[in-house]
């Protein structure tokens, strides 16, 4: 918006402030500027001197305020935030607010922001110096000669660590010519092609796919973490260096610390938290300031900076204190930030500007000038025309240039059509470069307040809501991980589809005839051992099952038990799919409301959402506007994780319902969640002539009996409520739309009387978690679902850390949390003795009112917790995992999980999401019990943990649990047996069969497999994936093939992921192709006896044989015995794969003649 440059020029305080600053006349204090201002001033002075600036506020409020206005106005805007320091020994951290603060000094070391936001604690604390962020930065660009080894090289020294294969920030993985790496501030991985020593191509890919996306001109890799690994000899010395200067018993506590560092440094280990070293690792102590160059420093609201930064030092200073009581710092480990007597010195050196509303006495440096500005902020405009007249008009009397930001390019060309016929002097236009005296301009786009500059003659007035600025994201979706074999671990319970459940026990490379081939073993009941090729991996899935680590019962290899399971199974997903087909009929007849297409009030309604909608949200809200407008009744169900934003997609549907007339309806499970979901609702459809009720046990008899006649007559257009709501007395006017939250958490009964209840009403289910695709693809036409696999990009992350059990650790999380006037939730799994944990912490942490909740509680009593926990009567709750699918406690942000090793990642995925949900920095503590020895599920557990929280990775097995979770859900708990029969996967594919013949649709399913045993090389080789579980889902893949495309497709993800293929895996797509041809011509086995093939077929087709006969002289012969095959002999020189090929070709070309007569 370089107009808002131009309109400053005019006022003589800011031509005073500009010259100053290019004098270097500071530091300067200009009062007089409210929020709005503050952010126009430092973007105006940004762009007329280009030069990048660094503004202090006082908190993160503030700073996410400046944020969006500052991007309103057309500034690249970076976050600098504070990171919490880790001097405890811990098994793993995330790293989330690291990584952003690495990507913000590299943008201002690399001039690719125009203003850097931060708070004084961020600002100071000590981190890579820029001459080391410099040197450790590697720029790469095709054609360039770079060793792979030099590159790997680059990579450790930058901080990352090396995996199998990338999947969050900070890793890299080398697979013969290939390297990929993910580093800070990208929003994709990027992959390095090499051809010699030699750069090729650089892309970037998608972590989940590991496919390419673009192609890109360069690369860099920066810094993945701010403490960089030092060589581990000048560590060690350092810590040695510590231990000399440390004697007498008082120090023992410390020298035992700093030695077992010391062991695990010489042992070849990696320290997780270098934080306490730093003082050594950094002797040249560098903090943000050191990144100014020649930038502007701004100060905002001066005396909130300075009592910021004082309790910062404070805090720090008590933690400092008893750490080093503790022995876990000592003397030479103590300065991890700037001392608050240097940042007078600071402001001094870099000429700070500070900007305030109100002169003030004293500032903290002498000041070069004191400027006061004559403005005013105004307030936002809500929509009225009269009322903006009113505002303008005065302006335009005293010849003032006007500007108004109508929020989109549609309503400003709307709003200049109507002051025109006002006989207003308006113009939109959509960009513009300086306003013109006695003219409104209208414009596109949005602030948080209005402006006003007597001295420049200028006014500017905006509509509410900043539009959101777009970001490119990274998508963090649920994908379909069903089919994975990735996951798969020696011990594991597997499906195979002809033989039923057995036991992997890993995969088995064996001689035969002198070809190598890999195998996967599994063993069956009775210790009967099956070796399965592996290019029949496509009948194998992992068996999961709706129960965690329940025993599952292995089948006998030959017996019957399988097959008569599968029936079972196959039966009555036939009769469900009956079943919901002549519902989803049914539906069809019933006559609906069709609302109409959108007015201007739901545009409106849309546009004041406070946030950015993920795309997924938006196809969401398409959809269900589709099935209001139809004129049959909609049934459709809303799916999505904890915190994915289902409610806002409701509340649309919600609107549409009420501004065409209709009553709405919201049913959830408790009272407490009908109050929240209530004031929700007023908060959203504020400003809006919309009634809203909650009819719960929180209203008196009276009150409720006012509220029912209301409801009957038609003044509440929506009503929020309990199971109260489907009582006989409860009687609409005019219903329209019925949403029911947590559906899972409502009985059968009730969910049918509903409908019984409300025949011709659009009914809307949410679901909070989240099902899985393939399973949405399978009742495609049988039921209308949605679903949000898409994380929202505005949650700050939780800071993670995975920690052995110390209560001494835990205390001062809770403390720390109590003192910023937060709650905690401390996550105690046993209901027998949760009331003693809860005692225990009462007795530690005096001033900590403990609260207990379990689901052993009633529902009144639990909804009493709620409410003193909303109330803050309790601060610090003992649970269970209850809390998963309880209320929003905004101010609840520290978490701390007991035994994390025995909980499955997608629960404590989900544990995760019930804090961080305000604008608080939340922590989570994942912890294990020390001392014991983990079982081996928990040993995996716990790295399958630790990799979570470092990189993300593991989310998809994250998401496959929780979608098992929602799959039982959405098909009731009569399905819940036969799933656990069969396996999830297997169940699916059953469903997905029953539903396409109830619709008549072709089917895919193929009873007969072919199997393939002859005398080629065909497994892949450990130099060309090493890694186990990679091997395994490639597998998995080839084995999956069907089609030529198949083919192309995956050799075209093999050659990206992994370089040239070598002939062994070509070999093995080849017999994945053939194979499936064959199953495909009736052939059930194709083997090899000396030089000739045998092709094994249920019903000869002697009228086939005989042409295959007459195309193939003297080569082909039948067997009609009791097991039929035809014989081929192989030409000389001519291999195996070439004549199965031949054969196969020519026996289907037979097939087409036929079917073409």
């Amino acid at each position: 918006m370089t107009f808002l440059t131009n309109a400053l020029k005019g006022l003589p305080e800011f031509d005073t402030v500009a010259g100053c600053i290019r004098a270097g006349r500071a530091p300067m204090a200009v009062s007089g500027l409210s929020g709005i201002q503050k952010a126009h001033f430092v973007y105006a002075l940004g762009q007329m001197l280009e030069r990048p600036a660094i503004v202090l506020a006082g908190d993160e409020s503030e700073c996410a305020q400046l944020q969006r206005d500052l991007e309103a106005m057309g500034a690249r805007v970076l976050l600098y935030p504070a990171r919490d320091l880790t001097f405890q020994k811990l098994e793993g951290i995330s790293r989330e607010y690291e990584h952003t603060r690495l990507q913000v000094l590299y943008a201002l070391q690399n001039g690719q922001c125009d203003v850097v936001l931060t708070t004084p604690d961020a600002a100071m604390l000590y981190t890579i110096p820029p001459a080391l962020l410099q040197e450790r930065t590697v720029r790469l660009h095709s054609g360039q000669r770079i060793p792979l080894k030099q590159m790997a090289a680059a990579l450790v020294d930058a901080g990352y660590v090396r995996a199998d294969q990338v999947d969050g920030i900070g890793q890299f993985s080398i697979r013969g010519g290939i390297c990929d790496f993910y580093a800070p501030g990208t929003s994709a991985p990027t992959r390095v092609e090499m051809w010699d020593d030699e750069i090729d191509t650089l892309l970037s890919f998608d972590p989940e796919t590991q496919r390419r996306t673009e192609q890109l001109e360069e690369a860099v890799i920066t810094p993945a973490v701010e403490i960089l690994p030092p060589p581990d000899d000048q560590l060690s010395e350092g810590i040695r260096r510590l231990q000399k200067g440390l004697r007498g018993a008082k120090h023992q506590a410390a020298l035992n610390h700093l030695s077992e560092d010391l062991d695990r440094l010489e042992g070849g280990g990696r320290l997780h938290a270098l934080d306490k070293y730093l003082p050594l690792i950094y002797p040249q102590r560098a903090s943000l300031f050191d990144y100014i160059g020649d930038g502007m420093l701004f100060v905002s609201d001066p005396v909130k900076v300075k009592e910021r930064a004082h309790s910062f030092h404070w805090q720090m200073g008590e933690d400092i204190k008893s750490m080093l009581e503790e022995g876990i710092l000592c003397k030479g480990i103590t300065e991890f930030s700037l001392p608050g007597e240097q940042m007078p010195g600071i402001y001094e050196q870099y000429r700070a500007v500070y900007l305030d509303a109100f002169t003030r006495a004293g500032y903290e440096t002498p000041l070069r000038h004191l400027i006061s500005v004559n403005t005013r902020q105004l307030s936002v405009w809500a929509g009225g025309l009269d009322l903006l007249k009113e505002d303008i008009e005065p302006m335009l009397d005293r010849n003032w240039a006007v500007a108004v930001l109508a929020g989109t390019g549609k309503s400003a060309d709307n709003l200049c059509r109507n002051l025109r016929e006002l006989g207003l002097p308006a113009v939109y236009v959509e960009r513009c470069e300086m306003l013109i005296p006695g003219q409104i301009t209208i414009l596109p786009g949005s602030l948080s307040a209005g402006m006003e500059y007597p001295g420049a003659k200028v006014g500017i007035l905006t509509q509410g809501q900043i539009a959101a600025v777009r970001k490119r994201k990274v998508r963090h979706k649920a994908g379909d991980t069903l089919t994975s074999l990735s996951d798969l671990s020696i011990g594991d319970y597997v499906v195979h589809a002809t033989h039923g459940i057995g036991l992997f026990e890993g995969i088995h490379k064996m001689d035969v005839h002198g070809v190598i081939k890999d195998y996967i073993k599994i063993r069956y009941d009775k210790g009967d051992i099956l070796y399965v090729p592996v290019t029949q991996l496509d009948l194998v899935s992992k068996y999961i099952g709706p129960k965690e680590d329940s025993k599952v019962k292995l089948h006998r290899l030959g017996g019957t038990e399988w097959q008569k399971a599968r029936s079972r199974v196959r039966k009555a997903v036939k009769d469900m799919a009956k079943q919901l087909i002549k519902l989803y009929a049914e539906r069809m007849k019933v006559e609906g409301f069709a609302c109409g297409p959108d007015t201007d009030w739901q545009s409106d309604f849309e546009r004041r959402f406070a946030y950015e909608e993920t795309e997924d949200q938006l196809r969401c809200v398409d959809e269900i506007k589709a099935d209001m407008e139809r004129s049959f009744p909609m049934d459709r169900l809303l799916c999505g994780d904890v915190g994915f934003g289902k409610t806002e997609v409701a509340l649309r549907g919600a609107f549409k319902c009420i501004d065409n007339g209709r009553q709405c309806a919201l049913l959830v499970p408790t009272t407490i969640l009908a109050w929240q979901h209530y004031q929700t609702i007023l908060t959203r459809f504020e400003g809006f002539p919309i009634k809203v009720e909650v009819l719960s046990r929180y209203r008196t008899p009276k009150q409720q009996a006012a509220i029912l006649n209301k409801l009957r007559r038609g003044e509440i257009d929506m009503i929020v409520g309990t199971h109260r709501l489907v009582q006989k007395d409860v009687q609409f006017k005019n219903l329209g739309l019925v949403i029911v939250d947590e559906e899972q958490r409502f009985g059968v009964a009730q969910k049918e009387k509903l409908k019984e209840l409300f025949p011709g009403v659009d009914c809307l289910t949410l679901s909070a978690t989240p099902i899985p695709r393939t399973l949405n693809m399978a009742m495609s036409g049988v039921r209308d679902m949605s679903v949000i696999e898409e994380a929202p990009q505005d949650r700050h992350p939780v800071q993670t850390y995975v920690v052995e059990y110390d209560p001494a650790v835990l205390d001062e999380a809770i403390r720390r949390e109590l003192r910023r006037g937060g709650q905690v939730y401390y996550l105690h799994n046993r209901v027998e003795s949760i009331e003693q944990t809860a005692y225990r912490i009462s007795q530690r942490i005096p001033g900590a009112k403990v609260g207990v909740a379990h689901g052993k509680m009633t529902e009144e009593a639990l909804s009493d917790v709620w409410e003193q926990l909303l109330g803050n009567e309790i601060n610090v709750l003992v649970c269970t995992t209850i809390i998963e699918t309880g209320v929003d406690i905004p101010n609840c942000n520290t978490l701390i999980i007991e035994n994390a090793d025995r909980m499955g990642l997608a629960q404590l995925h989900q544990l995760r999401g019930r804090v961080g949900r305000s604008s608080r920095r939340a922590y989570a503590y994942l912890t294990f019990a020390g001392g014991k020895v983990l079982s081996e599920i928990s040993t995996k557990r716990l790295a399958a943990i630790r990799e979570f929280t470092e990189f993300g990775s593991g989310f998809k097995i994250a998401m496959r649990d929780l979608e098992i979770r929602g799959a039982g859900n959405i098909l009731g708990a009569e399905q819940h047996g036969h799933m656990e029969a069969v396996g999830y996967d297997m169940y699916l594919r059953l469903l997905s069969e029953a539903v396409d013949e109830e619709k008549g649709e072709k089917t895919t399913r193929r009873e007969a497999e072919c199997l393939v045993d002859v005398q080629i090389g065909a497994h892949i080789p450990e130099q060309y994936i090493p890694s186990a579980a990679q091997r395994l889902d490639i597998y998995r893949r080839i084995a999956d093939i069907r089609t030529q495309e198949d083919v192309s497709d995956v050799l075209d993800e093999l050659i990206d992921r992994f370089g040239d293929v070598p002939d062994a895996v070509a070999g093995l797509v080849e017999v994945s192709l053939l194979r499936n041809m064959a199953a495909d011509l009736g052939i059930s086995e194709i083997s090899q006896k000396n030089d000739r093939l045998l092709f094994y077929i249920h019903i000869p087709d002697l009228e086939r044989t005989s042409r295959l006969m007459a195309n193939m002289k003297g080569r082909v012969m039948l067997s009609a015995g009791q097991k039929p095959y035809i014989q081929v002999k192989m030409l000389p020189g001519q291999s195996p794969l070439a004549c199965m090929r031949e054969t196969l070709e020519g026996m289907a070309d037979v097939k087409e003649e036929k079917r073409s007569k």
